[in-house]
């Protein structure tokens, strides 16, 4: 099991040439190009997480596959209800927390936004949302902390850019797991939230890219409404069996065509 870029190096593919054994490869970037022979789809094989990457990656014989994240004491407790919303990622344009910041706004609804800032310039452009009294910007999580984070919402939220491709996102697993529902903002069908929820778990609200923020932000509140409705601990038994580690490293080790 490789990191997307190594079946399509000269070097590293005569090195797994001389070696008896299969080579499987989750696609994490939306934008690398592979040599046209990396994938055979037997015994050297992609995997991508959505409808959407498959499409993308489609001349390579792409497998669906969910990827499972599971850090080091992040293993979860039984799922509780919480309070306010919350957000995680790096925070910068790609990622768009501003937008959440927007739809908790319209509701009246605090939200923790959990992360590093990667762009001081896109936080400073919406000083006035990600600095507002509704929002705290936590920081970066890790381990049990960032569990119990997750736990301690009600719903959480997910945003990214128009013009922004997720390739496969840990944080669907890692929040399902938990057992917080999630409203997931989308620009087209087919996307990572779409492979990762279902209507159990959560709601995806996909909105028109000609849209403005603000309709967008409406869009994304009565998603967060309607999530709000789902039973966390259905959600977690759920979001456990879609995303064990188990299952995945399984589904990875195990020949398809």
């Amino acid at each position: 099991m490789v990191g997307h870029e190594y079946p399509s190096h000269p070097e590293w593919v005569r090195t797994w040439a001389q070696m008896d054994c299969d080579v499987a490869t989750f696609q994490h970037s939306p934008t690398f190009e592979h040599s046209a022979d990396a994938f055979d789809g037997k015994r050297s094989r992609l995997y991508c997480y959505s409808p959407e990457m498959l499409e993308r990656y489609e001349d390579h014989q792409p497998i669906a596959e969910l990827a499972v994240h599971l850090g080091i004491g992040e293993q979860e407790p039984q799922a509780t209800t919480g309070d306010d919303l919350v957000w995680l990622g790096r925070i910068d344009s790609d990622k768009a927390p501003h937008l959440a910041a927007r739809a908790a706004q319209l509701l009246g609804r605090r939200i923790r936004i959990i992360g590093p800032i990667f762009d001081k310039s896109y936080v400073h452009a919406h000083e006035h949302l990600l600095g507002a009294d509704h929002v705290e910007l936590t920081g970066e999580l890790g381990g049990p902390a960032k569990i119990a984070a997750l736990q301690a919402g009600s719903v959480f939220v997910y945003t990214y850019a128009r013009n922004y491709i997720e390739a496969g996102a840990a944080v669907f697993g890692e929040t399902l797991r938990a057992g917080t529902p999630i409203a997931a903002l989308s620009w087209r069908e087919g996307t990572c939230a779409d492979a990762a929820t279902c209507d159990q778990t959560g709601v995806v609200a996909v909105a028109d890219p000609a849209e403005d923020d603000e309709s967008t932000a409406h869009r994304l509140a009565e998603a967060i409404v309607q999530a709000e409705e789902l039973e966390h601990s259905t959600v977690q038994e759920i979001g456990q069996q879609r995303f064990h580690p188990l299952r995945h490293f399984e589904a990875l080790t195990s020949a398809q065509c």
